[in-house]
């Protein structure tokens, strides 16, 4: 079974690297779906899986100065309180019971549908990228702020929409932000707010640590292959790829 285990990180880290999208919104269903993994237990193992994958991600771009570091305190503002306040009401209901599984994988199917949109559209966005919606400071802090908060109650439920969702909602928040600056402030924000969530999950008992390690061994040699291949390989068609089977899965874990 660790086999199985270990490829499964390894495509899921090839994924990554070669679109930038698939930890939470490919890692948790795989569990769920092929592995029978408790829902609870798939995304708060998940959760800590992205916080170290993403970590190294933080070093790389904080370098290249492709950080805004501004915008990943206001989403911080809204997603670590909604993180700490979801996990507190995942310790009021019983996370193992059938009530909850259902919930966990209902939200996780939406989520899913919504990722793949944000992946389908995302280029769309980024050409688009010139007309400004909102037109004042304070409107780009509070929709950040908002932003942040959806996205800790969504990750810390599902573990899915630190990463496509993330970044597409910033790109149409921030218009006038290039791409790789909006990527690298998304993952900065996704480390802490995945780190936090993670440690949320394992307060519940919900982290399966010997899972964790396995997925890493197959993640991080995935992770560094599709890096290099990203340049040679139609980045179109592995997104529409992708796509499907985000919208797949998800109707599945809606209509299970």
């Amino acid at each position: 079974m660790d086999i199985g285990f270990i490829f499964s990180g390894f495509l899921v880290g090839l994924l990554v690297g070669l679109t930038g999208v698939g930890g939470g919104s490919l890692m948790t269903p795989i569990l769920v779906l092929f592995f029978h993994i408790k829902p609870a237990l798939a995304v708060g193992t998940d959760l800590l899986y992205a916080s170290i994958t993403k970590s190294v991600g933080i070093f790389t771009h904080g370098k290249l100065g492709n950080i805004d570091w501004k915008i990943v305190k206001r989403l911080m503002i809204g997603s670590i309180p909604a993180s700490i306040f979801t996990t507190y009401y995942l310790k009021q209901i019983d996370v193992t019971s059938s009530g909850a599984v259902d919930i966990i994988k209902f939200y996780l199917g939406i989520a899913l549908l919504l990722t793949s949109i944000a992946v389908i559209f995302r280029p769309f966005l980024i050409e688009k990228s010139k007309i400004t919606l909102l037109k004042t400071n304070t409107a780009m802090e509070v929709s950040t702020i908002l932003l942040g908060l959806i996205l800790g109650v969504l990750v810390t439920l599902t573990s899915v929409g630190a990463g496509a969702l993330g970044i597409t909602a910033l790109l149409l928040i921030y218009p006038k932000i290039g791409i790789t600056k909006i990527v690298g402030t998304d993952i900065a924000h996704a480390v802490p707010l995945t780190l936090i969530a993670g440690l949320g999950h394992a307060s519940l008992g919900t982290v399966d640590y010997s899972l964790l390690g396995v997925l890493l061994i197959g993640s991080i040699p995935g992770i560094y292959i599709g890096s290099h291949l990203s340049a040679k390989v139609s980045e179109q068609s592995v997104r529409y790829v992708l796509a499907l089977i985000l919208i797949y899965v998800g109707q599945k874990l809606i209509f299970h």
